[in-house]
């Protein structure tokens, strides 16, 4: 008797006790989402079907815009590589991280992007393209894969784009790893396939068993030239069927600043439909190849399990003009090219919405950790867009900026943009509402001159805030 109620006291200790540390226990909390980064290069916005494109076959790009929320004035400030990268890098703006130009570097006091995940537990992966100084293993990064930068001059030879035309972009570059080993069996310079490669290196990634949340950075080099037909998307546009930019022209009506630049040699002049129409198809090709090694990714995300804990944001690092006012490259401060595409799909992110919201590309940053719950280092001087994927806000921005070296400076609001080219002294003002294909400048009428000054002032008070040394500026009436 005596031994069974000794047990039955045992026993009623035991459950108790139980019962107490389950009281105490804290329910486990849910693992950060992980975070993906799938950067283009050299991408127009308006080169998503589900978008506005009737031309263009982009099935997986198609997807993300249904599942997430679009930004249809999304912006690059400086639209050349080196420089728009450090901003997505660094979340601060070209004045005040270092990198305003090519061979300049970053700041080494920002803490980047990649460093900042690390530090909040994650894994911090790279692959594809590397434009910035150092390697991104010195930037925060804990390991990458598919890396592809300079250094492979010796295997370089001369070569010839989809049309015809000798290649001058990315002539010695190569894969290689973090020791500097190099694989010339991959390629030197661009390749028609290249785009695989790099998903081959996020999808290996994406495969690995996970013990914590990851950020994976990926950066294909797709749609930059030298535009190469990939393999089995010969037929997929017919040269003769696809419109030319409705702000077509043969030749810019100025020197803008870059008219001697390489990328405006890559079409004679003038500029023809005809020749438009040939680079927009093979254009046009290689995104589509790129579209179908998003859809790799997403259905690798999918197949482990991770996809509804993943944050996955699709952009490029600027537009391009593919003969919008009678240009082919980046160098500009047209819709064209400062605008890029921005999806963010992902948990709190509302699906198969639009957003006229504008913002940075150096908002990424502070977005996905706000969306992540991860302190925002206070050197970021982009801010998170959550207020607006919530519904708090409509606008993050009144007005936003754009510069490229000393030639050019831009201010844009909901409706009106002022370019201003400091190398001319002169000005150009575009209804974005009434002429959103910035066709008719306005900066001569009589009837906008209140508008032309009153952007001007505003734009030049900026620059001074910024310690702007570009040359004089154009004064207002």
């Amino acid at each position: 008797m005596r031994s069974a109620i000794l047990v039955g006291l045992t026993t009623l200790f035991t459950l108790s006790c139980s019962l107490l540390f389950a009281a105490d226990a804290q329910p486990e909390t849910p693992r950060r989402p992980n975070v993906i980064l799938l950067l283009s290069d050299d991408q127009r916005p308006d080169t998503i079907a589900a978008l506005g494109n009737p031309v263009i076959k982009t099935p997986n790009l198609d997807q993300l815009v249904k599942q997430g929320t679009s930004f249809t004035r999304a912006t690059c400030a400086n639209p050349i590589c080196t420089p728009s990268r450090a901003e997505i890098l660094t979340g601060v703006g070209g004045f005040h991280n270092g990198s305003m130009d090519f061979g300049k570097p970053i700041k080494s006091d920002l803490p980047t992007w990649s460093e900042t995940m690390h530090k909040a537990g994650y894994n911090s992966w790279y692959v594809g393209k590397w434009h910035n100084d150092g390697k991104p293993v010195i930037r925060g990064y804990d390991e990458t894969l598919g890396l592809f930068t300079g250094g492979g001059g010796r295997w370089a030879v001369p070569s010839y784009d989809g049309n015809g035309l000798l290649v001058t972009g990315y002539r010695g570059w190569i894969f290689q790893d973090d020791e500097r080993h190099f694989f010339p069996e991959k390629g030197v310079g661009l390749t028609s396939n290249i785009s695989e490669h790099f998903a081959d290196a996020a999808i290996e990634f994406i495969e690995r068993k996970h013990n914590k949340p990851y950020f994976l950075h990926v950066c294909f080099t797709a749609p930059h030239d030298p535009l190469l037909m990939p393999i089995g998307y010969e037929q997929y546009y017919n040269p003769d069927e696809i419109p030319v930019p409705k702000n077509f022209l043969p030749e810019h009506p100025f020197d803008h600043g870059n008219f001697d630049g390489r990328d405006e040699k890559l079409l004679p002049w003038p500029r023809t439909r005809k020749v438009v129409q040939n680079d927009l198809s093979l254009y046009y090709s290689v995104i589509s190849h790129l579209d179908s090694q998003v859809g790799r990714i997403v259905e690798a995300l999918k197949k482990s399990g991770q996809w509804d804990n993943t944050i996955l944001i699709y952009s490029s690092d600027h537009g391009l003009a593919v003969g919008s006012h009678g240009l082919r490259g980046k160098q500009n401060m047209y819709e064209h090219t400062i605008n890029v595409p921005l999806i963010i799909v992902g948990p709190g992110v509302p699906a198969d919405q639009r957003s006229a919201a504008q913002c940075y590309l150096r908002d990424l940053y502070p977005t996905s950790c706000d969306l992540a719950g991860i302190p925002i280092p206070k050197t970021v001087e982009g801010k998170s867009l959550k207020p607006v994927l919530t519904g708090k806000q409509d606008e993050i921005y009144e007005e936003i900026y754009g510069y490229f070296r000393d030639f050019q400076r831009m201010i844009r609001t909901d409706r009106w943009k002022l370019i201003l080219y400091p190398h001319l002294d002169r000005v150009q003002l575009f209804d974005l509402q009434n002429d959103p294909l910035e066709m008719h400048d306005l900066s001569a009428d009589p009837a906008h001159q209140q508008t032309r000054d009153a952007l001007l002032r505003r734009l030049n008070d900026w620059r001074k805030s910024q310690n702007d040394k570009s040359l004089a500026s154009a004064k207002s009436s």
